[in-house]
């Protein structure tokens, strides 16, 4: 929790490390809401469920007639994410030609939409997170190196709730009050 607290004072990419279901969607949101960048948007990609085709539409965004479908012009999430933060969930299954494009945008906050001419501009803060060893598989090429170098300006790793279990009584608690407000019972 300091080492949240920590992250949230500051406006440099973190990268969090857990297995699934220790809530690292959890911690993004308490940085981003305790951060500088609370009252801007909070953007969440899920890289698990990209399609390869649609990737970079999905995060640069698009120009009408870019491809068959694009019968508009679309914001692409990084785009929405401009002055708040993005929030890149397990990091580990982006397409490596994506990674080095995103790569990029890390770099200079600048991005190109599909089928555009223009430059456009989004400052947003990155929180990228992964249930993955992305050490090894930089090591293996399947993870660009210098990707994971600019993601882990601060690193958290967050623990299983197996080894937390003075955090259950809380948990439990809170999950009682939060049935009872919805349901009108008594905890």
């Amino acid at each position: 929790l300091e080492q949240m607290a920590e992250a949230a004072e500051g406006d440099h990419n973190v990268l969090l490390y857990g297995e699934t279901g220790t809530g690292k969607e959890l911690f993004a949101r308490a940085i981003h809401f305790n951060s500088n960048r609370r009252d801007r948007n909070f953007v969440v990609v899920d890289c698990a469920v990209l399609t390869a085709g649609l990737v970079e539409s999905i995060l640069f965004g698009h120009v009408k007639g870019a491809f068959t479908d694009a019968n508009r012009d679309r914001d692409g999430l990084i785009r929405l994410a401009d002055g708040g933060t993005l929030f890149l969930d397990e990091i580990g299954e982006l397409p490596l030609e994506i990674q080095k494009k995103f790569l990029g945008v890390l770099e200079n906050r600048r991005f190109r939409p599909v089928g555009d001419t223009a430059e456009v501009e989004s400052d947003f803060r990155l929180i990228a997170a992964t249930n993955r060893n992305l050490e090894k598989m930089a090591g293996q090429g399947t993870f660009r190196e210098d990707l994971l170098y600019r993601l882990k300006a601060q690193k958290l790793v967050i623990p299983p709730l197996r080894n937390r279990k003075e955090d259950i009584a809380d948990l439990v608690n809170y999950y009682l009050a939060r049935i009872s407000r919805r349901t009108g019972a008594e905890p």
